[in-house]
């Protein structure tokens, strides 16, 4: 199982990645999309939409059931990955690449404590 070390996650199985501008890409592991199976559709939230910490975010729809995507931390989505739209698999294919779901702009007052590193993330995988 790859869990990049460059990145932190949730315990819902959400990855984190900030950029220089602290704008958070947000995707789901690769154990998520393991254990979904074959992604066939991905709802993505409206460019603009505010979010708090734990909300759904999107959801991710596969040939076996319909997982949620949670908002690791609150904020406003500033760009969602709409090449999901015609290619929902990348999020099989390449989950902390192009498989990435959406941008977020932390709140003011995000709480980053809920936030795991990847030896963190890694044991708590291995545990389920």
């Amino acid at each position: 199982m790859n869990i990049p070390e460059d990145r932190q996650y949730t315990s819902a199985h959400e990855w984190v990645l900030r950029d220089d501008a602290g704008v958070l890409t947000v995707g789901i592991s690769d154990f998520a999309q393991d254990a979904l199976g074959d992604i066939v559709y991905v709802d993505l939230p409206d460019v603009g939409s505010t979010v708090p910490a734990g909300e759904t975010l999107a959801e991710v729809e596969s040939t076996k059931s319909v997982g949620e995507v949670y908002a690791p931390v609150s904020g406003s989505v500033v760009a969602v990955n709409t090449d999901l739209d015609d290619n929902p698999e990348l999020v099989n294919q390449d989950p902390y690449g192009k498989g990435w779901i959406v941008k977020l702009a932390p709140a003011d007052d995000a709480d980053f404590s809920v936030l795991i590193d990847a030896a963190a993330y890694g044991t708590l995988v291995s545990e389920l």
